[in-house]
């Protein structure tokens, strides 16, 4: 093994725990495991892995050798990408496209790709936009470890508090986190901006917990303000869309999203909805653990957000006075 292998399998351990590796078989979660990892793979493997997204069904039923001459590149390659997503050599690889490749034929009926054409018309872009936000929520469900998810989750309840840090569209994620948290009486703390994320982390203890988004891991403030407040003993939680990226360094536990970007949406809609996926997994899994403290929390919170609402009649679109249907 070199030592890039070493370093990408202990990468690789901290995001899905401890155990054997996944036994080869239908594995409808094999495309989502080489999109995630594609950025990271040699460049060789880059490109058969592109073989293999761009055409899995053909690669189920080709030899080694085709898809080796198609992607310019030997056998010994095709190997070596295999074992780099985790299977143990082509044939796996051969039975894993197969189930992908059936379990995606039950879903995608709109188009293969949601990729979104300048020539679509309205109605294929509100189908295609459907498909991927719909397959965002399913596929980061079938990516979520239930042990990591366990791991985050005590170390939540047991936190002094709680700092979340993103900025972008992960900003937005952070401060849906704090909302949820504070509603049910957790200390939690938003910071999109870099400078107070930066401040906060290094005020952090050993037993307060910091989350730091970013779908593609590469967030150099999101990334520095997690290694200030690890450096400073907090326990650090990644949520990320890519196993191997930068981020995942400074994380003790890593939380993974599978989100498919497309050319008019990157960074947007479906890396968000997948990360509000995974923070909707640990705020119930959290509330669950104290249902009274968690049912009366939220009953103070909902009253005192409701008397912020206007009550009484409201106006009709048409001028006519109608009572509210939401007091």
């Amino acid at each position: 093994m070199t030592a890039e292998e070493a370093g990408t399998g202990q990468q690789k351990a901290r995001a899905s725990g401890p155990g054997p590796e996944a036994p080869p078989g239908p594995d409808p979660g094999i495309l989502i495991t080489i999109r995630s990892l594609l950025p990271s793979l040699a460049p060789v493997e880059q490109r058969v892995a592109q073989a293999v997204l761009d055409d899995p069904a053909g690669v189920a039923w080709r030899s080694i050798s085709e898809l080796a001459g198609s992607c310019g590149t030997s056998a010994t390659s095709v190997v070596r990408f295999c074992r780099a997503v985790g299977l143990r050599g082509y044939p796996d690889l051969r039975l894993a496209l197969a189930g992908a490749v059936a379990h995606e034929d039950e879903r995608v009926s709109v188009t293969v790709s949601s990729d979104i054409n300048a020539d679509d018309d309205p109605v294929t872009i509100t189908k295609k936009i459907a498909f991927a936000d719909a397959a965002a929520v399913t596929d980061t469900a079938s990516r979520l470890d239930a042990g990591i998810l366990t791991e985050v989750v005590d170390a939540l309840a047991a936190a002094p508090r709680i700092d979340v840090y993103g900025v972008g569209a992960s900003g937005f994620v952070a401060l849906d986190l704090q909302m949820k948290l504070q509603r049910i009486s957790r200390p939690a703390y938003a910071f999109p901006d870099p400078h107070m994320a930066a401040t906060s982390a290094a005020l952090r203890h050993p037993g307060d917990v910091a989350v730091g988004l970013s779908h593609t891991g590469t967030t150099v403030d999101t990334i520095e303000a997690l290694a200030e407040a690890r450096s400073n003993g907090a326990t650090t939680v990644a949520i990320t869309n890519f196993p191997w990226s930068p981020i995942t360094e400074y994380a003790d536990l890593v939380l993974l999203t599978a989100a498919r970007e497309t050319a008019f949406r990157s960074g947007a809609m479906t890396s968000r909805i997948a990360q509000l996926t995974v923070i909707d997994c640990l705020f119930v899994m959290l509330a669950q653990r104290d249902i009274p403290g968690t049912l009366d929390a939220l009953e103070r919170t909902y009253a005192a957000a409701q008397a912020k609402r206007v009550r009484g009649r409201t106006r009709h679109p048409k001028g006519d006075s109608q009572p509210s249907a939401n007091p």
